[in-house]
């Protein structure tokens, strides 16, 4: 018999009006003592009701939960949740609130040996320095670390927890999770969680359960996670297991949100106004960073229903997962970084990729970390001085998003503008946005060039300072573009249009300074950047803190004012690629631009909602920050002047 059982469990409420809902039927789920076990599913589908059951906070109506060979028949101290919203009580402190639960369970034991469980736990949590605060004098993550040392130190047989990290922003629910994943390994508790979050799901699980759709939901697929324990953050997202569980996962939840829908027949009712597209239910992905705006403001601001489409957007843990989606048909379309537009012609994607609509422009900082402040460094000359003396006991990590991103040829030209050769004087990672700031923290890496919040997060907590931004590196650099797979566009020039024209519209609304507070809320919200807006509105309200000592005004951090006027900055993107060795230069340079570029679509969207057309692309020199001038007529030429660079590689056909 396992540790704890759900047998043929169900359970059904009676409504005010005396009419019964049965929000579980036929539950069966076996779980072993010391197994982490998550618990995901459509909204509704009773994953709360089912962590209920097993606290006794409700009882079955049919069948039976049993812990340790018990029936379940009520709440009891071997059964303890951490719930989303902590429930502390404010009048006492932390100590006091964990003090009350101890002192209620642990009635046998004398005052001495309570408080010794009390500031084992307190240590535990790392919370000894807030033992005598009161909740509404302490952060959120905080208080839920208050309500998960609650939970513990009553030493519970099974412990339940309810979306515990749900209410959190990306970096504190990160630190959070990984400090759950050092109590579970160290005590071996028997876990249950319920949670939405699929990559909180693998990183902590031993198995995941999926639930139906209710009502009379049931478990209707158990994942093992392919995973190896001890785990952290960056072992699992680069273990191959990784995305494709989760991709099973979100496979599942999205078939569950269809099925709940109704369907991708039942769009909303703006979409079925144009009959005329090829398709109209879209999956569109994005990256949790600022500049995801334009997608945000056509999904909240109704910009895709009017052009007739009902889309999901998909949030990424990275760029890579991004990457992945498009390659493997799981994303319709999605806003990626400029580079990787010619990664599936040239290499790395797989499949041809088309980038139909500059979307965003600038955005990205190069951050620090903040002990090279202490040694004087306030540029990139100073951080060169320091290199090239010898200061380091090792060469510098430094990380970048993706190998074809604007961030790595950004940050690798402007080392070398000072020496600073990026293959041997320091080490390049790629590290997703949302976890540069805690590899920072953790002593991981040395530095990044990242979009924001995760800069602001840096100066904010004081690990790091902005020595440069994109206005620095280039100003008014192209960095994200609409990008679809090009069989997905010659397939649905409809859709494809409709979408473009969307986008459009939603870069022009995010474009206006009218707007900026609104923009920062949406994108601030739990399902896109689950940001403080202290932070993310570092960049898209035009002040900017660099961790200089006061702020300034940048108000072309974020920009969103659409297609090239110089087409060349695209090439300008081949030759850097080349330079490092990461494609060889195609000597029809042109046919290629174009294939991977598609300025149709803009431009026939343009005219339909009377807006001024784009010109047709001419290619003309482009002066590049330090006086550079790239000349389309002599690519390989420019690239040759570089003094530094990885391969002489530079001729291929296409």
């Amino acid at each position: 018999m396992a540790f704890l059982e759900v047998q043929n469990a169900g359970k059904t409420f009676t409504a005010r009006d005396g009419s019964l809902y049965e929000a579980l039927k036929n539950v069966n789920l076996q779980i072993q003592q010391g197994e982490f076990v998550s618990i995901i599913g459509h909204s509704g589908c009773g994953k709360s009701t089912l962590l209920n059951l097993i606290a006794g906070l409700g009882l079955v109506t049919a069948g039976r939960v049993v812990v340790d060979g018990v029936a379940v028949s009520g709440p009891g101290p071997d059964r303890m949740v951490a719930f989303q919203n902590h429930s502390l009580l404010p009048w006492l402190t932390v100590r006091q609130n964990i003090a009350l639960a101890v002192k209620a369970v642990h009635k046998q034991l004398d005052e001495t040996a309570r408080g010794r469980i009390v500031e084992e736990h307190l240590e535990m949590v790392n919370l000894r320095a807030a033992a005598d605060k009161k909740p509404g004098q302490i952060s959120g993550g905080m208080r839920q670390r208050v309500g998960i040392a609650r939970a513990l130190a009553t030493r519970p047989k099974v412990l339940l927890l309810d979306e515990p990290f749900g209410a959190l922003d990306a970096l504190t629910r990160g630190r959070l999770q990984e400090q759950l994943l050092k109590i579970w390994e160290a005590h071996r508790l028997t876990v249950v969680m319920v949670t939405h979050d699929v990559e909180e799901a693998l990183l902590l699980s031993d198995r995941i359960v999926m639930m139906s759709n209710g009502p009379a939901a049931n478990v209707a697929e158990v994942m093992s996670v392919e995973l190896p324990r001890p785990r952290t953050r960056m072992e699992v997202i680069n273990n191959p297991h990784y995305y494709r569980q989760r991709n099973e996962l979100l496979y599942f939840l999205n078939k569950a949100k269809k099925a709940a829908q109704g369907g991708p027949a039942k769009a909303r009712p703006a979409a079925t106004e144009r009959c005329d597209l090829e398709r109209t239910a879209l999956a569109v992905g994005f990256v949790p960073l600022s500049d995801c705006a334009p997608l945000v403001i056509a999904q909240e601001k109704g910009f895709f229903a009017r052009h007739g489409l009902q889309v999901t957007l998909s949030r990424e843990p990275s760029w890579k997962a991004i990457l992945e989606g498009l390659v493997e048909e799981r994303l319709d379309a999605a806003q990626i970084v400029a580079p990787m537009a010619f990664a599936g012609m040239l290499g790395g994607a797989g499949v041809p990729l088309v980038a139909s609509l500059d979307l965003t422009r600038n955005g990205n900082a190069v951050t620090l970390h903040r002990r090279y402040w202490d040694q004087g460094v306030r540029d990139r000359e100073g951080f060169a001085r320091l290199i090239k003396a010898g200061g380091e006991e090792r060469r510098p990590v430094l990380g970048v998003v993706h190998r074809s991103s604007m961030h790595n040829l950004l940050l690798r030209d402007w080392l070398a503008g000072v020496g600073i050769d990026p293959e041997r004087d320091v080490d390049l990672v790629v590290i997703p946005p949302p976890q540069m700031v805690a590899n920072l923290q953790a002593g991981n890496i040395d530095g990044y060039c990242t979009g924001e919040p995760w800069n602001a997060r840096a100066v904010h907590e004081g690990l790091g300072f902005v020595p440069a931004t994109s206005l620095d590196l280039w100003s008014g650099h192209l960095e994200k573009v609409l990008g679809v797979r090009e069989a997905w566009a010659a397939a649905h020039p409809k859709t494809h249009l409709a979408l473009v024209g969307a986008l459009i519209e939603a870069c022009r609304y995010a474009a206006d300074p009218a707007h900026r507070e609104e923009v920062i809320r949406l994108v601030c919200a739990k399902q896109y950047v689950n940001a403080d807006p202290a932070y993310a509105a570092m960049g898209l309200s035009g002040t900017y803190d660099r961790g200089f000592g006061a702020p300034e005004r940048l108000e072309d951090f974020n920009r969103f004012d659409g297609w090239s006027a110089n087409p060349t900055e695209r090439l300008w993107i081949l030759t850097q690629l080349a330079r490092w060795g990461m494609v060889a230069f195609p000597t029809r340079w042109r046919t290629a631009v174009e294939r991977v570029w598609r300025d149709e679509p803009a431009r026939e969207a343009c005219a339909q909602l009377g807006l001024a057309v784009p010109p047709e692309p001419v290619y003309r020199p482009l002066t590049l920050p330090g006086g550079d001038i790239l000349d389309p007529d002599d690519p390989t030429g420019f690239i040759e002047r570089f003094a530094i660079r990885q391969s002489d590689r530079t001729l291929n056909a296409v």
